[in-house]
Order: structure tokens, then sequence, then C-alpha cells
């Protein structure tokens, strides 16, 4: 992001403008996701603990693989808005027909795989002899509706990129309504059980990819694009996401390091540790949201060749950034006797939450910082920088969180750790804005 002057005030606000009309019915959706795995550990909880816990590890399974596919919505986004702001829409759905195809071909591949090894992975990640098959049954049941799932992640894509954030925030919550009034009735009304959970669970994911192939098939027709699958355009749809995996595998590990690291502190420290990071992800769906406003507007600004315009609306996304992440650290400090009790009544847990807390709260314009230029880069098509700085990052982070059990300070100091994970984001994102090598105009990149 070079050096500029100050953007003129009607320019600032029409940037505003573009950024709310797009953030906030994408933070809705955002919301909306993670609230089908709540609905459905709140009714299959009644059946009994065992079939909670089988739950828990089909469900965490399940969430995993919809952070790995995550990028069929990412380059599917930058691809589309590219196209979209060189006019040529026709082009942006084709393209976006390509990620859907993508989505079903990796759905079908991860069914062959789930539905004869399902008591295998569930084994692996330790359930008990009597959370077991009920975690096989969910896990395998819900497989079912994995295509669907990737194929929502890849046309949720389709629309961002074609600026409109306002239907996948209807169809999350369309679906959100559904999923929880189909698990009642197959798990209660049936008396189906666990597997009323998840056959409910699939129908919902179902209807939503159907709301969406509506929606982009209408405008497929309406713009002359075809629908048939193209291998050319499945492969580039493929290349633009492996660079897009690598960066969220690194961040995955870098989840997962910094948990069994929590885990080596004590269960005190372990039982904090999760308390702090269901926060964490809270407050990532707020800047997640100024993130996917970022990718659809700097693709459209790109595609358009107006370079001029994407370092503008850089600049003021990076600023509301900044003013999100301070607005959420000072609600974190303001809410931290609020919250603390919501988890736990353990003053233990509590003593080794609190600092860990107020850390993350200090961390939050970092965080903002890093959430946009994300999104900024994510939107500019620049995947392979995106990989290699989170594989740096990831590099910086694991042996200094890997001396936090032998040098001390705990879980606070794992959270410091964390916070030098963001910073170090941060770095490498604000160095290559400020290159400006990102700013590649035109239809494709």
């Amino acid at each position: 992001m070079t050096q500029a002057p100050e953007i003129p005030e009607a320019t600032r606000r029409r940037h505003d403008r573009e950024i709310v009309a797009l953030a906030v019915p994408a933070f809705g959706a955002l919301v909306a996701e993670p609230l089908f795995v709540m609905v459905d550990s709140a009714i299959v909880g009644h059946l009994g603990t065992a079939q909670l816990a089988g739950l828990g590890v089909a469900s965490a399974l399940l969430t995993t693989a919809v952070s790995v596919f995550v990028f069929l919505a990412y380059a599917t986004t930058a691809a589309v808005a590219r196209r979209t702001g060189a006019g040529d829409l026709r082009g942006a759905i084709r393209q976006g027909m390509d990620g859907i195809w993508l989505a079903l071909l990796l759905g079908c591949a991860v069914i062959a795989v789930v539905l004869p090894l399902a008591p295998g992975i569930v084994d692996l990640f330790g359930a008990s002899s009597t959370a077991a098959p009920y975690a096989t049954t969910y896990l395998r049941i819900s497989s079912l509706g994995i295509p669907a799932m990737l194929m929502v992640l890849a046309a949720t894509g389709v629309l961002r990129g074609l600026q409109d954030t306002r239907t996948p925030l209807y169809v999350a919550v369309a679906g959100f309504i559904a999923n929880a009034v189909l698990n009642a009735s197959l798990v209660y009304g049936a008396g189906l059980g666990i597997a009323g959970s998840a056959w409910g669970t699939v129908v919902a994911q179902c209807g939503m990819a159907a709301v969406y192939l509506t929606v982009v098939v209408r405008g497929a027709r309406r713009h002359g694009a075809s629908l048939r699958p193209d291998a050319a355009g499945i492969r580039a749809s493929a290349q633009a996401g492996v660079p897009l995996l690598v960066r969220t595998l690194s961040l995955r590990a870098i989840l997962m390091i910094a948990t069994a690291v929590a885990a080596r502190l004590g269960d005190a420290d372990i039982a904090a540790h999760q308390i702090i990071l269901s926060l964490w992800n809270l407050l990532a769906f707020a800047l997640d949201a100024i993130a996917i406003a970022g990718q659809a507007i700097i693709g459209r600004y790109l595609g358009a060749s107006d370079a001029q315009g994407a370092r503008e609306a850089c600049r003021r996304m990076v600023r509301w950034g900044i003013a999100t992440g301070v607005v959420l650290g000072l609600l974190v400090v303001a809410a931290r006797p609020l919250f603390l009790p919501l988890f736990t009544g353990d003053a233990v847990v509590k003593d080794a939450a609190l600092p860990a807390l107020l850390m993350v709260a200090l961390s939050q314009p970092v965080c903002g910082i890093v959430f946009v230029l994300d999104g900024v880069l994510m939107g500019a098509g620049d995947g392979p920088y995106l990989a290699w700085a989170m594989l740096l990052t990831l590099a910086v982070f694991v042996p200094v969180a890997l001396l936090v059990p032998t040098l001390g300070g705990g879980l606070t100091a794992l959270w410091a750790a964390m916070t030098l994970m963001m910073t170090t984001r941060m770095a490498t994102l604000w160095w290559r804005s400020r290159s400006g090598r990102w700013i590649v105009t035109g239809a494709t990149r």
C-alpha cells in the first residue's frame, strides 16, 4: 500500500457504504453457521451423555473438513469479483460454476473416504467405546451432506464475488431454522435418535445447496453462461485454491499446537484455553466479515483495472479493521467479569483465564489489520504469497509455543505467543500491501 494523499471525504463515504453493505450481512451469515452445531448439540444432549460425546467427535471432524475446504469460497469470490469488475458477468458466473463443480467432485471424494473408514477415523480421534458407535453413525450419515456443504461454500463465493452478501445471509438463516425443525422432528418425533439429527442436518444442507444452485443457474441463463463442467476451468479453480489450502492448513496447525501446549500446562489451563479460544473465534467473525467485504471489493476494483480505487479501498478497510479491533478489545475488557462465569465457576480456571483474556483484548487491533489485509490479498488473488507468509508465521510460532511449558508463564505466555503469531502475520501482510505487488489488474490475474 504505497504512500498516497488523503482520501477525499466523498470517496471515504462511498467506501464506507460499500463495506457496511457487504460486511453486515456477511457477519450474520458467519454467525448462523456455528449455530447448526449448537442446535444439534442441544437436541442430542437430551438423549444422553454418550450420544452427546459421539456428536462432539463427529462434529469436530466435520467442522475441520469445512475449514479445510473454505478455500472454495475464498478463491471463487476473488475470481468472480474480478470478472464482475471487468463487466464480464457471463464469464464471472462461468468461473463460479467451475468452483461449484470442483466442490461437487471434492465432496464425492470425501464421501468415498469417510463411509468405509468412519470407525477408524473416530477411533483415531480417541472416542470412548460408548461414544464411538454414535460418532460413527453421525459421521457416516453426515458425510452424505458434505458435497452439498462444499457446494454451498463455492456458491457463497459466487454471490460474494457478484457483490451479494444478502442472499447468503437469508439462506443461512433459513437453513438454521430448517435444521432446528428437522432435528427436533426426526430425533424425537420419529424416534431416530442421533441418526435423526444427522439426517436433519443433511436435508438442511441439501436444501441450502439447492437454493444456491437455483440462484446461480438463473444468473447463468440470464447471461448465457454454460452450466456444463469444464475440465480446464475446474483445474484452474483447483490451482487457485491450493495456496489458500496451504494457508488454511498452516493456521489449523497453529491452533492445534496451541491447544496441545495448553493441555501440557494442566487441566485448569486447558479448560481456560478452550474458553478463551471460543471467544477468540467469536471475535474473528466480526473481523472476518470486513475481510469478506475486502475480498469482493478489491477483486471488483482490480477487475475494473482501477488500481487507485483498490489502494484507497484497502486503506479505508485497514482503518475499519483497526477501529473494529479497538472496540472489540474494549468490549472484552469490560465484559470479562460477566463472560468467564458463563463457562466456569472454578476459581482456578478463572485465575488462569483472566490475564490471558487481557492479552486477547490487547491483540484485537492487530487482529483487525490481519483479517482485513488477508481479505484484501485474497481478493487480489495473491494466494501464493499468503501461503508462504503463513508458513513463515508457523515457523516463528512453533518454537516459541513449545518453549512455554519449559520457560514458564503459563497460559498468559501461550497467548503472548499467539499474539506474536498475529503480529508476524501483520508484518508480512503489511509489507506486501505496502509493496503494491498485489495490484494486478484485469479480468484474470
